[in-house]
C-alpha cells in the first residue's frame, strides 16, 4: 500500500489521516455529537488537497463498536472514496486503535450498549481475541473484576459515571498502527469482508401492522 486514506468516526472524536509509503503525512480531527455527516467532509477535503488530488491504494475505516450512526457515516464515506479510487475499502475494529490495545500485552475493552446492556472484548498483542460480547451490568462488573485480578488493564470508549474505568478513544493514526501491527491472516480476513459496523446484537425489526378491512 503506497497511499492509504484512514477514517475513524466511531466516537464523538473523529479523525482522518493520510499514510504515504508507510508513514503518516497528515491528520485532521474534529469533535461532534451525532453530526459526523455534516462535519466530515471539510477535513476530508483538506486531506485530499494535501494529497494533491491523487488516488489511493486503499481506504481503511474504523468499524467500532461505537456510535452506530457515526460508524455508518465513516464506512459510507470510505466506500465512496474507494469506489472513486478503484481500490478496496477495509474495515478495521476501532477498539484496536486505542493506546491500550496497541501496547504489548492484554487488555479488556468495555462499552455501553444502551438499554441496560453492556459489552466487553478481550484484546491481546494488538489482536481481538474474543468478543465483543453482549452482557448485563452484573456480567460487565464480573468481567472487569476478573481482568483486574489477572493484572489486565481495562478501558472504555464510553464515559462511565458510576464505574472507575479509564476512558480512551481510537484515532485514525491508531487505526493505521493497528493495521500495520496486524497479522497477514487478520488483514486477509478484514479485506475479505464487506465493510460494516460491528453489531452488538441483531437489528431490531418491528413487524408492519396489517390493515384490517370490513371492521
Amino acid at each position: 500500500m503506497r497511499a492509504v486514506l484512514i477514517i475513524e468516526t466511531s466516537t464523538e472524536a473523529a479523525s482522518i489521516a493520510l499514510a504515504v509509503d508507510g508513514e503518516i503525512v497528515a491528520e485532521r480531527g474534529f469533535v461532534s455529537d451525532r453530526r459526523h455527516n455534516a462535519l466530515l467532509f471539510e477535513p476530508l477535503a483538506e486531506i485530499m488537497e494535501i494529497h494533491g488530488g491523487k488516488s489511493f491504494d486503499a481506504v481503511l475505516v474504523g468499524s467500532g463498536p461505537g456510535s452506530y450512526s457515526g460508524t455508518r457515516v465513516g464506512i459510507a464515506v470510505a466506500q465512496g472514496a474507494a469506489l472513486v479510487a478503484g481500490c478496496d475499502a477495509v474495515a478495521v475494529p476501532s477498539i484496536l486503535a486505542v493506546p491500550e490495545a496497541l501496547a504489548e500485552g492484554q487488555c479488556l475493552a468495555v462499552g455501553d450498549a444502551r438499554r441496560g446492556s453492556f459489552w466487553f472484548a478481550k484484546i491481546g498483542e494488538g489482536r481481538l481475541l474474543d468478543g465483543p460480547i453482549l452482557t448485563d451490568a452484573i456480567g460487565l462488573d464480573s468481567a472487569v473484576r476478573q481482568a483486574r485480578e489477572a493484572g489486565v488493564s481495562v478501558f472504555s470508549m464510553d464515559r462511565f459515571r458510576d464505574r472507575e474505568i479509564p476512558f480512551a478513544l481510537p484515532t485514525a493514526i491508531g487505526l493505521w498502527q493497528a493495521w500495520q501491527n496486524a497479522t497477514p491472516q487478520d488483514r486477509a480476513i478484514w479485506r475479505g469482508r464487506i465493510p460494516q459496523p460491528i453489531y452488538l446484537a441483531l437489528p431490531h425489526i418491528t413487524a408492519s401492522k396489517k390493515a384490517t378491512y370490513g371492521s
